[in-house]
């Protein structure tokens, strides 16, 4: 009987790791594989034809840290994400209880929302160019039929960075209210009722009852939210590439721009490590602390 019993274990044993091979295959090909090739790249120099990389330890980091550019990059991308994360959420939010609500056309208006999530980003690059040309774009038409002047939104450093944030959070926010929505969805009539019935205004039951019912899905948006603010650079490439002056900039352009134009593939490699380490910390942060006040039914 034991026999038997250990038989049916290993074939048991066997089974789940069959199971599990092929997402085994498809996570060391496309993330432990990569992240041991990433660290490994980092510690070496750039070789060239006559130069071969040498081992160098830490050097590609301490580099990257007396680089003004450098800096200047990580200054946009915390700008770019303080601007486009609340705001995004904030929207999305806002169109999911409007849209969730017994509104005419109720259809129509949640398509509406949606529709920038489905325009890939370089189409919506180019929709956004047009808006903001000087002298024909959409936003000079309208500032010019009220007398304004015209303003080159991408090619001054002012402004240039905060157009490049309009366009993500016009292109996020419908695509994170899409989860707001299924969420509201969820929520039982029943508890709507009660607070009619306790004489509940309607800010009342959104602050205190929908609110903390959210906060699980709030949590999931936040963290797509802040993978968004350093994988999104599509629309660089067709509004601004990075400048004037690398003013419009961010970190996962610059690793491509050292990694492909400058052919510097160590220093891309020691910026996508402190991507991914910051990117860890502040998931950590968010599961550890913000979910044990998140309430989950």
């Amino acid at each position: 009987m034991s026999d038997a019993v250990a038989l049916a274990r290993r074939r048991q044993a066997v089974h789940g790791w069959l199971l599990l091979t092929p997402a085994l295959v498809m996570l060391t090909t496309f993330a432990f594989y990569p992240t041991v090739a990433t660290v490994w790249t980092s510690l070496f120099s750039r070789g060239t034809r006559r130069r071969p990389s040498e081992f160098v330890g830490l050097e590609n980091f301490e580099r990257l840290f007396a680089d003004p550019t450098f800096w200047q990059v990580v200054q946009n991308n915390l700008i770019y994400a303080g601007v486009t994360i609340p705001a995004s959420i904030v929207i999305a939010l806002v169109m999911a209880l409007w849209a969730n609500a017994r509104l005419p056309a109720q259809s129509f208006i949640r398509g509406a929302y949606f529709t920038p999530t489905v325009l890939p980003m370089i189409a919506a690059g180019n929709l956004w160019l047009f808006f903001y040309t000087p002298g024909f774009g959409i936003f000079d038409q309208i500032g010019g039929f009220f007398g304004a002047p015209s303003v080159n939104w991408l090619g001054q450093p002012e402004t240039a960075l905060l157009a490049i944030c309009l366009v993500t959070i016009w292109k996020e926010a419908g695509f994170f209210m899409i989860f707001y929505l299924a969420a509201l969805q969820t929520i039982p009539p029943d508890l709507k009722e009660a607070a009619d019935i306790e004489g509940a205004s309607r800010w009342d039951y959104t602050w205190r009852v929908v609110l903390p019912l959210l906060m699980p899905t709030t949590l999931f948006i936040l963290v797509n939210a802040m993978i968004n603010a350093v994988k999104l650079i599509d629309h660089l490439f067709i509004l601004t590439k990075g400048g004037p002056s690398d003013a419009s900039k961010l970190i996962l352009y610059y690793i491509w721009e050292n990694a492909f134009a400058f052919f510097d593939a160590p220093a891309a490699a020691a910026m996508t490590l402190l991507v991914l380490g910051v990117l860890a910390l502040v998931a950590a942060l968010q599961f550890f602390v913000i979910d044990r006040r998140t309430h989950y039914r």
